[in-house]
């Protein structure tokens, strides 16, 4: 019988030679999740400089705390995904309330709406970023390049009704990021 539950080889194999201390594990790590971290980082915070401090912030984490991940929750690359948005909003969070004084009630709400806006764009991008090649490519071609179905489809070399399916699952795995409002959760995430 064959559990489907079973995290993929490479991640168990990678959180293993991290707790080792194995430094060619980092980076390894990091040469296959940093984009996916610094674009997040800088979705939430909107600031280079600090996108990369949270980038060190995050594979600093991974680093001293490889234990944290549990390869029966998902894959590395959403607990990845997930630590780096919750460093994000702190340091957002920490950035804007620094700001604040006790009277400022009305900034405080806009800091919380900022947030989740910044939350739902940072899923969004994540969920772009994992979905299945096909989809993102018939996304990328309707949306970026103001193709439509029709054209996508010959972009593609596929049927007009095989690339109006791609649109449309990837536009409802892409109405997903204002459920959660961030990356999918794990325990113990950070």
């Amino acid at each position: 019988m064959v559990q489907k539950d079973l995290p993929p080889r490479w991640d168990r194999r990678m959180q293993q030679r991290l707790a080792r201390g194995e430094a060619a594990a980092l980076g390894e790590l990091y040469d296959r999740f940093a984009s996916l971290v610094h674009s997040l980082a800088h979705r939430v915070l909107g600031d280079e400089h600090a996108a990369d401090g949270v980038t060190r912030e995050v594979f600093g984490h991974v680093w001293e705390h490889p234990d944290s991940y549990d390869p029966q929750q998902g894959p590395l690359r959403s607990w990845v995904a997930a630590v780096t948005h919750r460093l994000a909003v702190q340091r957002l969070r920490a950035t804007e309330a620094a700001s604040l004084t006790e009277a400022d009630g009305d900034r405080a709400g806009e800091l919380e709406r900022k947030v989740s806006r910044a939350s739902v764009a940072a899923r969004a991008d994540y969920i772009v970023h994992s979905m299945p090649a096909p989809l993102r490519a018939a996304l990328e071609l309707a949306y970026f390049q103001r193709r439509d179905y029709r054209q996508t489809a010959v972009d593609l070399g596929v049927t007009e009704d095989e690339a109006r399916r791609r649109l449309r699952l990837g536009l409802q795995l892409l109405s997903t990021a204002h459920d959660a409002g961030g990356p999918p959760e794990h325990g113990g995430a950070v």
